[in-house]
């Protein structure tokens, strides 16, 4: 046998590319409002009026005095965010695929997860205001349902939480039936209804199936979105966000946006990959979350 045929073996390549685990891009951008808007500090989604109540009556003729509608303008703020990566052409030569695509879908996965990051943080964090963004808003301890509530002891997530946090929302007359609820939960929360008898027996549900593969998806009018990037509190209990649709906004300056472009300042040439954009968000009203501490 020839000592020089060693020569011709090849190199036996995958020939594909596997992302490793990780959450796939946004899961909850299409559970809040969305706003197109441009301007360079902040804008507004939305003017907002306040509710008024008529009075009675009780002579002939009054005089009329004007109520004062109250008035009110929420504000964003956008952040920019980007991500890129370097494919050089001598790393090229030595791959049988391309990995370019694979790194526009990996750098749009996590500008996705950006989008998430946003909004989480704007479900309970203070807000700004009024007609040039000078009043400071905090989110009300009136909203928060209490990492014991229904229990004697601090507690995950229960079916009497869940009732509090519907009941919170029916109270501030949040349109149940044309605004949708959610409520964003991580697979902790999720394991913790498991163990409700009333969640997972269709017994409860009116005969309903409640489990869809092993997972809960819906209860009590709310649409579960599941994801592992939920903040904790200072005490380190799970803050999860109950809310309507209308009740967040997800403001847009610049959607994620992709490009592919040659380095020609850089040995190799190689092909770089940038992925940008620019968001942010707000809570609308505060009566249309509700916060629900776990255990």
């Amino acid at each position: 046998m020839s000592q020089n045929v060693p020569t011709h073996y090849a190199q036996q390549y995958a020939n594909n590319i596997e992302l490793l685990l990780q959450q796939k891009g946004s899961r909850l951008s299409d559970s809040v409002s969305f706003q197109p808007i441009t301007g360079a500090k902040a804008a507004t989604p939305v003017e907002q009026i306040g509710a008024v109540e008529a009075r009675r009556r009780t002579t002939r003729y009054p005089s009329l005095t004007p109520q004062d509608t109250p008035h009110d303008r929420p504000w964003i703020y956008p952040v920019d965010y980007d991500w890129n990566d370097l494919i050089d052409s001598i790393d090229k030569l030595r791959t049988v695929v391309d990995p370019q695509s694979s790194y526009v879908e990996n750098g749009t996965y996590a500008m996705g997860r950006a989008k998430d990051d946003e909004i989480i943080a704007a479900f309970f964090a203070d807000r700004k205001t009024g007609e040039d963004a000078g009043t400071t808003v905090s989110f009300p301890a009136g909203q928060q349902v209490a990492v014991n509530f229904g229990s004697a002891s601090n507690v995950g997530l229960t079916v009497a939480k869940l009732r509090e946090a519907l009941r919170l929302l029916m109270a501030a007359e949040v349109d149940l039936d044309n605004d949708p609820l959610t409520l964003a939960i991580t697979s902790t929360q999720h394991d913790n209804l498991l163990a409700e008898i009333q969640v997972i027996s269709s017994d409860f549900n009116g005969d309903k199936p409640v489990l869809q593969e092993g997972r809960i998806t819906r209860f009590l009018g709310f649409n579960f979105k599941r994801l592992e990037r939920l903040k904790t509190n200072g005490s380190g209990f799970r803050r999860a966000p109950a809310y309507s649709k209308s009740g967040m906004v997800l403001g847009m300056w610049n959607d994620i946006s992709t490009d592919i472009s040659q380095r020609k300042d850089l040995a190799g040439l190689p092909f770089q990959v940038y992925v940008y954009g620019t968001f942010g968000a707000t809570r609308k009203e505060e009566k249309k979350v509700v916060e629900i501490i776990c255990n």
